[in-house]
């Protein structure tokens, strides 16, 4: 399993031959509902993808996780497994095989991986995705959701050996906590009892502007988790990965 971060929310996973890109931001700038006063991400440097990629996975419809001018460059007969929310972006792209799931539901790539998901982060009314991986042959596990709301159902498939989830926590006033990481590292430690958690949402060679950076707090950090996991005699290591440096188990 060789994972390699690629900043903000976006992963591209090799595993037993199998190239997954996950959550693609990966050129131009990152702007919600063309309010690039509010708030707006500009990469630094661009990330190199290699061209065998068997699937897209998408946890989320919101543009950092579902991002269009990424998304517009990727050829269309990749296959695409998404949320209903992010399915419905890729479909309507022109993505030739696109397969949504909902909670639950899971989808094989190749009879090599199963890729099951579970409730993820509440967005409006209705909850994203979070997915669970497993290997057919070594029944070896992945965990990932990007904004650190686990569901409690996850409990049932421990244990799962690697964990992508935040660390810190991004709070907005009134709206509360966006970006949960804080005690859900802490929550999936307890639960699955991973070999490693690996940091995400918070990194990479991005720069953020606009006026919603004023109203962002971020709560915790990397050595504050590894030592909650030390007070609670957990044997997990908090991993921050590098943008474009893969991390191998």
């Amino acid at each position: 399993m060789e994972l390699t971060y690629l900043g903000a929310n976006s992963w591209l996973w090799q595993w037993n031959h199998q190239t997954i890109l996950v959550d693609p931001w990966l050129k131009d700038d990152l702007i919600f509902g063309n309010q690039a006063w509010f708030f707006r991400g500009i990469r630094r440097t661009t990330p190199t993808l290699p061209t065998d990629i068997d699937l897209i996975l998408l946890s989320q419809g919101l543009p950092d996780h579902t991002h269009k001018p990424t998304l517009n460059t990727l050829d269309k007969t990749i296959p695409v497994v998404g949320s209903p929310k992010a399915a419905q972006v890729a479909e309507t792209l022109g993505f030739q095989t696109v397969t949504p799931l909902s909670h639950g539901e899971a989808y094989c790539l190749n009879d090599i991986l199963e890729i099951r998901a579970l409730p993820g982060a509440p967005i409006g009314l209705e909850k994203e995705n979070a997915y669970l991986l497993t290997e057919s042959s070594s029944q070896q596990r992945l965990y990932y959701e990007p904004h650190g709301f686990p569901a409690p159902e996850l409990t049932e498939y421990a244990p799962v050996q690697v964990v992508i989830n935040p660390i810190v926590n991004l709070e907005l006033p009134l709206a509360g906590t966006i970006i949960n990481g804080k005690d859900s590292a802490l929550q999936l430690a307890q639960w699955l009892q991973p070999k490693a958690i690996l940091a995400t949402a918070a990194g990479g060679d991005i720069e953020y502007q606009g006026m919603l950076l004023s109203f962002l707090k971020t709560v915790g950090s990397v050595q504050q988790a590894r030592s909650r996991l030390q007070h609670h005699q957990l044997s997990t290591k908090v991993i921050e990965p590098q943008q474009g440096e893969p991390v191998v188990f």
